[in-house]
């Protein structure tokens, strides 16, 4: 399979790159994970895709529903035939494997900012293009995807609003960007710089950014909507009894996503959502969640 698109090298005056339905062909060479060059810092690291796989695996209730809402959007806005789906922030890749499943003629390709997870999620899914990119400078050419997918990604980006603007530029006219964020602004803490969050999102804000960028808003609610109150506390307790050292915030995260992974009823109250989700707007939640459209006619 060949990309429907061509791709700019990752350095100058060398060929563009190929894509041989196995590995990227450039420079004399064939690699698995095609490498651009970041501007800076990441969001994220290696040592945070281990923390999620060990604690959190592709089936903790949160990152299922997360994972199911999108594949929903995506049902309901892609286009017939072989569209082209973009994961931005690809990690372990549980997001990437869903849509080959449900989309098996749709054409994806993964992009992260960190190469490790990168090269083991090559090995797990051989068919699909990786690009190791910064979302605030994608290498992708204008009008060349019909969906983007960021699923808490847009909180590790310190200018967001470039990389809205970005999923904007790479979207066919028509062409959707689903996105989810953590919510609640005012219950910032310590997890979340664990985490490498730069911020939480009020759904005003995120919406007010994606129309800045070009969007209009097709969808916007939230995940987590019956189990808030629990969330909002914990938050609140975690705000008032801070961590003093990086050991100690780890072993807060860690010990939080077990936790809420071995909870039954967690799972029990995301599925309701998801049923209830498809006609009814969550007013709050843990994470906003935001279907855009670039307009057709641009």
């Amino acid at each position: 399979m060949t990309l429907p698109f061509a791709l700019p090298p990752p350095e100058r005056g060398q060929p563009a790159p190929e894509w041989d339905g196995a590995a990227f062909v450039w420079d004399g060479g064939r690699t698995r994970v095609l490498r651009y060059l970041p501007e800076s810092g990441s969001g994220w690291s290696d040592a945070l895709t281990t923390i999620h796989e060990q604690e959190a695996g592709g089936d903790h209730a949160i990152d299922l529903a997360s994972r199911a809402y999108a594949l929903y959007q995506l049902a309901r806005h892609l286009p017939a035939g072989a569209p082209v789906v973009l994961e931005v922030g690809c990690s372990s890749g549980f997001m990437l494997r869903d849509i080959q499943q449900a989309f098996p003629q749709a054409v994806l390709l993964g992009g992260d900012f960190v190469s490790g997870p990168l090269e083991a999620l090559g090995a797990v899914l051989p068919t699909v293009p990786l690009l190791q990119f910064d979302m605030r400078s994608c290498p992708l050419p204008d009008r060349t995807v019909d969906a983007v997918v960021m699923l808490n990604v847009l909180e590790h980006i310190d200018r967001d609003a470039d990389a809205l603007r970005e999923a904007w530029r790479i979207l066919k006219p028509g062409g959707i960007a689903v996105i989810e964020v953590p919510a609640g602004p005012d219950l910032f803490d310590d997890y979340d710089r664990q985490l490498m969050h730069h911020r939480r999102y009020d759904m005003q804000t995120l919406a007010g950014r994606a129309r800045e960028a070009g969007f209009e808003i097709l969808r916007r609610s939230h995940l987590g909507f019956f189990v808030y109150p629990a969330f909002w506390a914990v938050k609140k307790k975690n705000r008032r009894f801070g961590v003093r050292t990086a050991e100690a915030g780890q072993r807060r995260v860690r010990s939080q996503i077990r936790y809420t992974r071995k909870l039954s009823l967690l799972g029990v109250a995301m599925q309701v959502e998801l049923v209830l989700g498809k006609c009814v707007r969550f007013p709050a939640g843990i994470r906003c969640l935001l279907t855009g459209r670039k307009p057709a006619q641009v």
